[in-house]
This record gives structure tokens, sequence and C-alpha cells, in this order.
């Protein structure tokens, strides 16, 4: 049987809301109307749409948008964890970009969004010994979104990566739960190491734009990294850093630096 509105809309208000969302954009801008519909309104679910939305963003001549789909889709019915993990990145997005203002404009607008959800496909690829796959998205996000994330990287829930220009994330890299990151982050290596080689970012650390992480160090959680920074060495929880070679310069200023995007030094800053 077909399941009515009111029926989605008591399993799933998220999507209900998209849908709401969605269904008022193509009333105010008719010339979204094809897109609208192709993107959110001919999908039952948040991971139907994800998975048109990213197939649609990394078929090439070389695969076709309908094999891309398969496999997202694939994914997601074998992951559920990955669905979870997309709406509380959507959350995430939602609540700390101050542009965002519906929850529409992630999965339709923001590479950011839209990049990460690729690479969880990548990951599930990955770890499931699919590897060239795996790094065929890699490849793709790459070319696409400039948005370069090793599928053997571990990410957590709730990431917002704001701009999401010139991101690198590194093989053997951790980012842990409700991490924000601005445009030109690296997470990355410093030579040629084989082994485990890449950061480990706590839960809640907030890294702004340009902030280089080198190395296998520990980021505490709840820490702050300010843009333009080279971080070589291990940070303390809820501290923030700052400088080339960065170095502690205060506290992190609030319990959840990540959440409140806050970017500024205040008086007690050395």
């Amino acid at each position: 049987m077909a399941q009515t509105r009111s029926s989605i809309s008591k399993m799933d208000p998220v999507w209900d809301r998209i849908q709401q969302e969605a269904e008022a954009t193509v009333r105010d801008e008719p010339l979204m109307g094809g897109f609208v519909h192709a993107c959110i309104l001919h999908h039952k679910s948040i991971e139907n749409a994800l998975s048109y939305r990213i197939a649609a963003k990394l078929s090439s001549n070389e695969m076709s948008m309908m094999v891309v789909r398969e496999m997202v889709e694939e994914a997601y019915a074998e992951d559920a964890d990955l669905v979870t993990a997309a709406r509380a990145d959507l959350r995430a997005v939602y609540d700390r970009d101050p542009a965002c203002h519906r929850l529409l404009q992630p999965i339709l607008y923001y590479k950011g969004y839209q990049a990460v959800q690729a690479y969880r496909v990548g990951h599930h690829l990955y770890t499931k010994g699919k590897r060239d796959l795996a790094y065929f998205i890699q490849m793709r996000v790459s070319e696409i979104f400039g948005v370069d994330i090793h599928p053997a990287a571990r990410l957590g829930k709730g990431i917002m990566i704001d701009h999401a220009h010139s991101i690198v994330i590194g093989e053997t890299a951790v980012v842990g739960d409700n991490v924000s990151m601005l445009h030109s982050v690296t997470l990355g290596g410093t030579g040629k190491e084989e082994e485990d080689r890449h950061p480990k970012i706590g839960d809640g650390v907030l890294i702004g734009a340009g902030a280089k992480v080198l190395g296998n160090i520990k980021i505490g959680h709840c820490s702050r990294i300010a843009a333009g920074s080279v971080v070589l060495e291990e940070v303390p929880a809820c501290k923030t850093v700052a400088g080339i070679p960065a170095r502690i310069v205060g506290e992190a200023g609030c319990d959840q630096p990540s959440m409140s995007m806050n970017h500024l030094f205040g008086p007690d800053y050395e």
C-alpha cells in the first residue's frame, strides 16, 4: 500500500520538513522545479535523495550515474550507520553555519556536506575490501569538490566542513564526533612513513581555515586550532593553539567550540 504524506511525516519528520522546503522552493522559484523535483521530491526518503545527489555529482563517462547510484544504495542498505551519520552531518551544518537557513540547502548546494557523504560511501566500500571502487570515489570527490579524503580515514558523526575548498585528510587520520573545520585544512603526515602517520582529532574540535595538523599526534577534545596554524605537537583538551609552529595561547573559551564556531581570541589570550 502506498504511504501517505501523513504516515511518512510521523515516521520521519526531518524528511517531511525537507520535502516541505522543496515544495516551497518550487512555488517561489518555478525555474528550479525540475532540479528540485529530481533531487528531492521524486524520492521517498533522505537516503534515496542522497543516493541520487551523490550519483549525479560523481558519475562520468567512465562510470554511469546508474552504476554509481546502485553502489550508493547498496551501501546504505548494508550499513544503516551511513544514513545516521548523514542526518547528523545535516543537522551539524544547519546548526553551525549561519548561512544555512533550511535543511534542504546542504543536500542541494553545499559541497562540504555532499563530499562527506560521498566519502562515507567510499569508506564503507574500503572496509568491505572493494578498494578500487573506494579509490574511484575518492578520485571523483577530489575532482568535483576539491576535497581529498582517503577512504581509509575515519570520520565521526556530526561533521561540518564549511566552504570545503582544498580539504586534505590522510589515510590514517581519525576525526571524532561533532568536529567543525573550514576551508584549506590539512590533516596530513610529516614524511614518507607507511604506518600510522596522521592526526587523531578529538570530539568537538574546531579547526580554523588554512590550519595544518601534521603527524600522528592527538588533538584533545573541545580544543580550537586557529586559522593558518601549523600544529606539529599534541594539543591538550579544551585549549586554543595558534601560530607557526602552533603553541597554546589560552583556553578553548567554551564547552563546545565546534558548535559555537567562535574563532576570536578573548582578552585573556597571550
